[in-house]
């Protein structure tokens, strides 16, 4: 069993013009692959090789609840944007939807032949997009699972998958170290990009400028215009892959086999804030809605939620 013990309190240790400490949370039994916070930033779910999904308190550290029924390990977790549903990916082909307040599940979608790497809602809450080891990627009607469109193109094994603020597009990263854009409705081809030196991991869009993000093992995060394809900036400095990047109004957050996170200025592309270090390899980052914490987790098995100030640079 899992023992949850919250060792930093962060209302409690908050003082006046200063940021509290970090909450850490002993989460998981093995390796903790994704992280998700809640769209009001209340709770945190994790997803991890021990074929679980946790849902935290994101403010305490005490667990709400733990999900299982997958049949292998849980690779992504989602939430929904009006927070009423939670989704989750696994390495055993299946999409699991779960009730988050009362932790039923609700639905499973055979989604794929192989594993599920990505995970993503559209921001209608409509559609949820999946990645796939099985070299594609897909779009499904979130309420009943029923398939809408696959994505076929990627040359090897498919790791992220993103939609755009207008739920247009939908981006999809892969194993052959490029980036596709894709129509979200038809799944024809809109663009390819290519930059990175190695395997991509994860993609985002900015959630109002539609800017592209994409992590890598080439060790650096590309910032993309998605209009043209181009490379608009590469934020370098970590001394590892890149597994996850988040974006979160002017910063991007990004996690690394180097064991640590950053925090960068999407304009400048300098690093404002290194994360405090895990022991291992940080494979999953997330940041709230409001941008004032950023959660991390990893090979250490350890959650990590740090207040930021906004992240506003300092």
């Amino acid at each position: 069993m899992n023992a949850v013990v919250p060792l930093f309190a962060l209302a409690l240790l908050a003082a006046p013009g200063r940021a509290a400490g970090p909450l850490e949370i002993p989460a998981h039994e093995t390796d903790i692959f994704s992280l998700a916070f809640s769209p009001d930033g209340k709770a945190l779910a994790s997803a991890s090789k021990d074929r679980a999904v946790a849902v935290w308190n994101a403010a305490t550290g005490d667990k709400v609840h733990a999900l299982t029924g997958h049949a292998a390990d849980v690779l992504r977790v989602a939430y929904s944007p009006d927070g009423a549903r939670l989704a989750s990916a696994g390495a055993d082909g299946q999409v699991k939807i779960w009730d988050p307040q009362t932790g039923k599940e609700l639905r499973s979608i055979r989604a794929h032949g192989n594993w599920v790497s990505g995970i993503a809602y559209s921001p209608d809450g409509k559609w949820l997009a999946t990645a796939s080891a099985d070299k594609t990627a897909a779009v499904w009607d979130a309420a009943s699972g029923a398939a809408r469109c696959t994505f076929k193109g990627h040359a090897a094994e498919v790791w992220g998958v993103a939609f755009a603020p207008d739920g247009k597009t939908v981006a999809s990263c892969s194993k052959d170290q490029t980036v596709r854009v894709w129509d979200a409705a038809t799944a024809e081809p809109v663009r390819e990009l290519k930059g990175h030196k190695g395997e991509v991991y994860t993609v985002a869009f900015h959630p109002t400028d539609g800017l592209i993000a994409s992590c890598a093992s080439d060790g650096t995060v590309n910032l993309w215009d998605p209009a043209s394809g181009d490379v608009v900036r590469t934020l370098k400095g970590h001394k590892g892959t890149v597994y996850t990047v988040a974006f979160a109004g002017p910063v991007i957050a990004s996690s690394s086999a180097d064991k640590t996170a950053r925090v960068w200025d999407v304009k400048t592309g300098k690093a404002v804030k290194e994360l405090p270090a895990h022991k291992n390899e940080v494979l999953a980052v997330a940041v709230s809605a409001d941008g004032t914490r950023v959660a991390t987790a990893g090979k250490d098995r350890v959650v990590r939620v740090t207040p930021t100030d906004r992240l506003a640079g300092k």
